[in-house]
């Protein structure tokens, strides 16, 4: 059975932070590059993060450059991502997925169930 589950949102004030995670299970973790993608009501899903099977590499979208970082602790099976300096902007449903293939949607197997962060004063 394969499964992502995410956690960490809520409610935070302009300017706050927060900590995603995501923890996988069902297939080889170690072996996956993995992504960030967000939604906001009413929009289309928006790529956020991705980073390499081993950590060593990451990409962000030019939205949250300088604000997010994306990281991945392969002996728990997690991929987190660090936000801060939140706007309101930012408010949107976070998804993880496995692979790194920016907005191409088909490519992805698997994703989560999502989040949902709140920025708002």
């Amino acid at each position: 059975e394969v499964q992502l589950v995410e956690s960490g949102g809520g409610l935070v004030q302009p300017g706050g932070s927060l900590r995603l995670s995501c923890v996988a299970s069902g297939f080889t973790f170690s072996n996956a590059a993995m992504t960030w993608a967000r939604q906001a009501p009413g929009e289309g899903i928006e790529w956020v993060s991705d980073i390499n099977s081993g950590g060593t590499s990451t990409s962000y979208a030019d939205s949250v450059k300088g604000r997010f970082t994306i990281s991945r602790d392969n002996a728990k099976n997690t991929v987190y991502l660090q936000m801060d300096s939140l706007k309101p902007e930012d408010t949107a449903v976070y998804y993880c997925a496995n692979g790194a293939y920016r907005n191409s949607w088909t490519k992805y197997d698997y994703w989560g169930q999502g989040t949902q962060v709140t920025v708002s004063s």
